[in-house]
């Protein structure tokens, strides 16, 4: 098999749960996922399956939307529900509604952000998290050594509800943004402590719910085997969001072998390319994906960085 298959992953398992129970299932041994979930989160989960793995690292440049609910009032080490309480709880009222979506203006477009101790960051080869635990099982007095700060980006922040402790809000958001982080990090704005409780992905890699199935139903023996397959995304249906290019025949032919395309090759007109659009998808006459391509410098040429055939 060769492709994606969306999950939508339940509250608990991590993303390399995920994958394991999905190999199991498919009997596939090439699975992959593109971004990782906390088991705290639930959502949109996109694997990559087969030769559908050489397309992962595309991933990255796409955006992803959450819907996350933040508790204000009460700090976390983790940043999350499943953290221990650091620094005092808030006692006094919590800010309005207009003084809360004022401050996630800070939050809005692109700034530099705090990635959480407990999370998958390297420091020095090892992850932040294992370090965090360390520190926390030898309770040392000395600072916990913080990932350092990433740039990421808030596309928006939407303010949906606010109710007691709890602000809804939904989020469109790149590649290595952390909401924990946004939580925590507007707690500290308001001045009342802040972490995340509830989180759901809701689309990733151009993939929303709506093409998602569920890891209990596909794990549902030879019915959940059957309903895995109808789920299951072609090469050709990945990375909808990207440009894709139809070429002729002998175009194709030289994609598979990682030659440059030229204007005479295709049948669309590469000048419709967006402006700005690094990657196209080079599609052979039939619709099926040939390669991914990048434009460089010289005008007018794609040239195949991935090759699927």
């Amino acid at each position: 098999m060769d492709g994606m298959i969306v999950i939508d992953k339940p509250i608990g398992p991590t993303s390399h749960d995920v994958v394991a129970r999905v190999r199991r299932v498919l009997q596939e041994r090439r699975i992959g996922h593109t971004g990782t979930l906390d088991p705290i989160a639930s959502g949109v989960l996109p694997l990559v399956v087969g030769r559908g793995t050489r397309l992962a690292r595309f991933f990255d440049h796409d955006r992803k939307q959450y819907d996350a609910l933040v508790y204000l009032g009460r700090s976390t080490d983790t940043y999350d529900a499943h953290g221990a309480t650091v620094g005092p709880l808030n006692e006094g009222p919590l800010p309005a509604r207009e003084a809360i979506d004022r401050a996630l203006d800070a939050f809005r477009g692109t700034f530099t952000q705090q990635p959480p101790a407990y999370s998958a960051k390297k420091i020095d080869g090892r992850r932040s998290h294992e370090l965090a635990r360390e520190h926390a099982r030898e309770g040392s007095d000395a600072e916990l050594t913080l990932p350092p700060p990433v740039s990421v980006t808030a596309h928006s922040i939407d303010l949906v509800n606010v109710r007691d402790n709890l602000v809804a809000l939904r989020i469109a958001c790149s590649t290595g943004f952390y909401v924990r982080s946004l939580a925590n990090d507007l707690g500290v704005a308001l001045g009342t402590g802040g972490h995340l409780v509830a989180l759901r992905r809701t689309e990733a890699g151009g993939m929303t719910l709506a093409s998602a199935v569920s890891l209990a139903a596909i794990e549902d023996g030879p019915a959940g085997l059957g309903l895995a397959k109808e789920s299951f995304v072609p090469l050709r249906g990945m990375l909808p969001g990207m440009p894709a290019i139809t070429l002729t025949e002998e175009g194709a032919r030289r994609a598979a072998h990682g030659v440059a395309i030229g204007a005479d090759l295709v049948t669309d007109n590469l000048l419709g390319l967006p402006v700005g659009a690094k990657w196209a998808r080079l599609l052979d006459p039939s619709g099926e994906l040939v390669a991914v391509s990048e434009r460089r410098d010289e005008p007018g040429l794609l040239h195949p960085v991935v090759v699927l055939v």
